[in-house]
């Protein structure tokens, strides 16, 4: 009976400490907030550029970078052989580029191909591009022996979309300057012979340009 009566005392006693102890702090939530971003930044910290707006074109890196050591000895060759005739430097991508006056095409397409220092003897291809305000001709050549590609370019203004031909340095130029007449409405002054290559006698307007109104075509 005393053995009962000590452990209901007991049992009181532990009963009345637990109800006057203070109650234990709640563990705080888990958060998934990155400290990282909360925390300030440093004062002296390197600020980051800014990034260009949505459209803005960025600055371009030198497109002479992309050349190899042959390229640049290829380019500085071209170079003096049309010392004469200003040439400007530049690269098609990996390619040696040098650029003359729409006035010089056809002295500069002469040299580079007899100047046996460079002697393109080929015309790889010959393209027109529409820039809105001025075409671009791009003159892709080829050297046999050693084998190499050297890029000559031109610029011809919209308000006189005239140049000369340079059939009489390569043959090949002969189709691919009628497909440039008939798209883009350049005409090549010694050219043999200008009729349509891709369009027909009488055709409306030069589908390669910019502007041509596709959603109006012509059936045929």
């Amino acid at each position: 009976m005393a053995e009962q009566e000590e452990n209901q005392e007991s049992a009181e006693a532990a009963s009345e400490s637990s109800e006057s102890s203070p109650a234990s702090p709640e563990t705080p939530a888990a958060t998934t907030e990155n400290p990282a971003a909360t925390s300030e930044t440093p004062a002296d910290a390197p600020a980051k550029p800014a990034a260009a707006a949505h459209g803005e074109p960025e600055t371009p890196a030198d497109p002479l970078e992309a050349l190899t050591s042959t390229g640049r000895e290829l380019l500085d060759v071209s170079l003096d052989v049309l010392k004469d005739l200003s040439p400007e430097a530049g690269a098609l991508n990996d390619l040696p580029q040098a650029s003359v006056s729409k006035e010089n095409i056809l002295e500069a397409c002469r040299l580079m191909k007899t100047d046996p220092r460079i002697s393109a003897k080929m015309l790889l291809c010959l393209a027109c591009v529409d820039y809105t305000e001025y075409f671009q001709m791009v003159y892709i050549l080829q050297s046999l022996e050693p084998e190499r590609t050297v890029v000559l370019r031109t610029d011809v203004p919209y308000s006189d979309a005239s140049i000369s031909s340079v059939t009489s340095v390569w043959r090949a130029a002969d189709w691919y300057e009628r497909e440039a007449h008939d798209l883009f409405g350049v005409d090549f002054d010694g050219h043999p012979d200008m009729a349509p290559l891709l369009l027909y006698e009488g055709f409306e307007g030069f589908p390669g340009r910019r502007d041509f109104p596709f959603n109006e075509y012509q059936e045929f």
